[in-house]
């Protein structure tokens, strides 16, 4: 028998020779990390990454990162999965120690609604949101190009020149628009879709587009009808684009370090209007240029941290030498039943020019899997500056259109004459600096976000513009022995103050189903210019019950104010209400999302029914995108609709949709009373009568929007596609300004457009085929583009212009928009 000293040097030495063949097991591993991302470049939360023939594996986290300690010296493979997604095969054999950075690309099942509006079914968990596929951009046939083209197509639109829309019978003041989470802003200056330049949003460089028509959560911000969510692409590897058309040009290049820590993505565009606006009504020297550069910088130098960097730098010049201007109308004169034409000879010009700086930086720190905190800082600067001098002198009459006559196209019957001058040197630096942190915890069935932002804004506005109108002699508004002017504004503006503003939002899943969820938050806004406090409640939820088909509830209750900004604080005479209270409403909505399949083809199905009341409304007059408020909380509105829209593959392996929507929106003014006189045979008023206005149409009040987006392609060749992209909206009323008697006093036709382009690919991305000297060989793939816009050629009504005849009867003459147009664009992408 062993004795115990003994016994205690053999187990001794047993221990540390176990211990020894341990730590060098240990020390006989390596590393495998990374990123996953789906097939638009966004991180995968929650995949599922496991070792081949073995049990057990990990989730990446809420970035779409992991890390995993493999063997070494080894041959294993590891799959990675995800819902919706083709499962992906990695093979690896790694030295000891060695680490391994990768990033995988799922791609979508076949069987699976892919490229459609929905990105995963997470999205239909949110009442109002439609998310986008921003490839379809890049696409669509369009004169302003961009995401919010795609936009248009839901809401519907009124204007082709322009990027701005219309949501829920609100205006594009009332749309918040974030790219990286900073919010953006357009030029306040421009009057007409003619004078804007690139849409503020580089589809190139779009990651993922989420748009809220309505309902949306605490989190954004204080405006009442829409937002427009913006990501930007991280890139895991070198790549970009480069294309030309004969409206635009552009460049954009991304990449990243080999460590997978720093990425970056940069693009430039150039675009000018001159062919498209060279067939307007109102013939000149046009001379429209617009160019912007944006670059987003992303580091991440470990696991937890995360820091980004956007900056946009963006100009656009506007100059115009007009010269003749021809006008016709089908609006019949009670005394003359022929059309009615209207001719002006232009001098002088117009000069403008509108600049825009924005730079944001961001801090994100990953405390842990259930901790997210974010500090941002932002600076947003617009320059415009805007000088007008035209005057224009008019022939107004019945023109001849008998192509047989001498005369044809001329005006042959005279019914007044006069002349017009318009001046402006208007000048504005808006100056917004932002400070603001974000945080998101996960607590088991709550999901809590809270977020708490610091604005200061700076504005120093100049405003020095008039207008005189002459009709036979006599200056309008006619006053014996003066000369009046029809307008004249001078004011100075120097307005320096800060918001601040907060939010607490819980996102709650009360059953272990997860059948039933409930988002409940509160916001609150204060504002140091009129010392106003807001909070806005809001509530989402959804239910998906257990039936065999794929339905689910939505609803949405809220609070959604809007503090008055630039415009709303600006009367019409130029003063400016220190005073306005803001825009207030209480909106409240539903509906249901319903996915299925039909004839092996994914298709999606979205209603939902709305209500907006609104109160303390400051009322407006709009024309073109010109936007004139009264400057004061003078009205009550309501706005009330359902809409219904069809996403689905049509056609097999190509997205389109259909979009359809019935609105009434109208508003009640507080001081809405006029008389109504009664002439004798010398026009002098003899007796009046005092009418109570009522409920009037608000200036985008539109009964039916229908938008498709429509793809296709040769059966034989899908390398051959057509796209068409087609809006109509009923008619809307056009206000004269200043009038309540004549408000909702004239119709604007409806608008019918249908834009279509055809598609070739010269190069597809096989580049197996090419020569190694080829100049091509690195490139993915290159499409030559045929785009006809307007392809019904319809004349579609923007605005009116009044002039008099020599009897003192106003006539309205209509301003038309673009004719049919061709243009080419040629693209290519490494």
């Amino acid at each position: 028998m062993l004795s115990p000293t003994i016994f205690r040097c053999l187990l001794i030495s047993f221990l540390l020779l176990s211990l020894g063949k341990i730590a060098v097991a240990q020390n006989k591993t390596a590393t495998v990390k990374g990123i996953i991302l789906n097939e638009n470049d966004h991180p995968l939360s929650g995949a599922s990454i496991s070792m081949l023939g073995k049990n057990g594996g990990l989730n990446s986290n809420d970035s779409g990162r992991f890390e995993w300690t493999v063997p070494s010296n080894k041959a294993f493979a590891l799959v990675f999965t995800y819902t919706g997604y083709k499962p992906l095969q990695k093979n690896f054999i790694l030295n000891t120690g060695e680490v391994e950075t990768i990033t995988i690309k799922l791609e979508r099942e076949t069987n699976t609604l892919k490229e459609v509006v929905v990105t995963n079914n997470a999205d239909r968990y949110q009442p109002g949101l439609v998310s986008i596929n921003p490839k379809n951009a890049l696409i669509l046939p369009s004169t302003t190009g961009g995401i919010e083209s795609l936009i248009k197509i839901l809401v519907g639109s009124n204007n082709e020149l322009t990027s701005q829309y219309s949501v829920r019978g609100g205006n594009y003041d009332e749309n918040l628009i974030y790219i990286n989470d900073f919010e953006v802003y357009r030029p306040y200056l421009v009057r007409s879709g003619q004078q804007e330049g690139l849409s503020f949003i580089n589809p190139e460089l779009t990651r993922s587009v989420q748009f809220y028509n309505g309902g949306f959560q605490a989190k954004y911000g204080d405006k009442i009808s829409s937002v427009l969510d913006i990501k930007y692409k991280q890139p895991s590897r070198s790549g970009g684009s480069a294309y030309i058309s004969l409206l635009e040009q552009g460049l954009h290049l991304e990449g990243a370090s080999r460590n997978g820590k720093l990425s970056w993505l940069a693009g430039a565009r150039n675009r000018s209007n001159r062919n498209l606006l060279a067939s307007q009504e109102t013939q000149g020297n046009y001379v429209p240029s617009s160019s912007d550069v944006q670059a987003f910088l992303t580091y991440r130098p470990n696991n937890r941290w995360e820091l980004s960097a956007t900056g946009i730098r963006s100009g656009t010049k506007f100059s115009l030498e007009p010269t003749f201007s021809q006008q016709s109308t089908s609006v019949f004169s009670p005394f003359y039943t022929a059309n009615i034409a209207l001719d002006i000879y232009f001098e002088g010009k117009e000069k403008d020019r509108y600049a825009t700086n924005m730079l944001g930086i961001s801090a994100e720190r990953i405390v842990n899997d259930k901790l997210r905190l974010k500090w941002m800082a932002s600076y947003f600067q617009n320059k415009e500056e805007e000088s007008i001098d035209i005057s224009g002198t008019y022939l107004f009459g019945e023109r001849e259109f008998d192509k047989s006559k001498p005369e044809f196209g001329s005006i042959t019957n005279p019914l007044g004459a006069g002349l017009y001058q318009q001046f402006a040197r208007n000048r504005l630096n808006l100056q917004n600096l932002h400070l603001s942190h974000k945080g998101a915890l996960d607590a088991g069935k709550h999901f809590i976000q809270w977020g708490l932002g610091l604005e200061q804004y700076n504005i120093y506005d100049k405003l020095n513009e008039w207008e005189l109108q002459d009709s036979a002699g006599y200056s309008l508004p006619y006053q014996p022995g003066a000369l009046t002017l029809n307008k004249a504004i001078r004011s100075n503006a120097d307005l320096d103050f800060i918001r601040l503003t907060g939010y607490l939002q819980d996102n709650l899943l009360p059953s272990d189903s997860g059948k039933f969820t409930l988002q409940a938050g509160l916001r609150f806004n204060y504002n140091a210019l009129n010392k106003e406090l807001l909070l806005s409640p809001r509530l989402q939820g959804t239910f998906r019950p257990e039936w065999k088909k794929d339905i689910i509830f939505r609803a949405s209750l809220g609070a959604y104010h809007q503090p008055p900004f630039y415009r709303e604080l600006r009367r019409p005479d130029g003063s400016v209400n220190r005073d306005l209270l803001a825009q207030k409403s209480w909106q409240v909505s539903a509906g249901m999302d319903y996915q299925f399949t039909w004839n092996d083809r994914p298709f999606r199905l979205t209603t939902e029914a709305w209500y907006k009341n609104l109160y303390d409304v400051v009322t407006y007059d709009q024309e073109n995108v010109k936007i004139r408020y009264a400057g004061e909380n003078n009205a009550k509105a309501y706005a009330a609709g359902f809409e219904t829209r069809l996403f689905g593959e049509i056609v097999k392996d190509a997205e389109s949709w259909v979009s359809l929507g019935f609105m009434r929106t109208r508003e009640n003014l507080e001081n809405d009373t006029y008389y109504n006189y009664t002439l004798d045979e010398q026009n002098n008023p003899t007796d009046s009568t005092l009418v109570n206005g009522g409920w009037f149409r608000r200036p985008t009040d539109r009964f039916i929007t229908f938008g498709l987006f429509f793809q296709d392609y040769l059966s034989t060749n899908k390398n051959f596609k057509v796209h068409i992209n087609a809006i109509y909206g009923s008619n809307m009323p056009f206000n004269l300004p200043n009038s309540v008697k004549y408000r909702n006093a004239l119709i604007i036709e409806p608008y019918i457009r249908m834009d279509m382009g055809f598609s070739a690919l010269l190069l597809d991305t096989d580049a197996s085929n090419r020569r190694s000297k080829s100049p091509f060989r690195n490139f993915k793939n290159i499409w030559l583009s045929l785009e006809v816009f307007n392809l019904i050629d319809r004349a579609n009504t923007i605005s009116y212009q009044m002039v008099k005849d020599f009897s003192n009867n106003v006539f309205s003459i209509p301003n038309r928009l673009t004719p049919r147009l061709l243009n080419i664009k040629l693209v290519g992408r490494w």
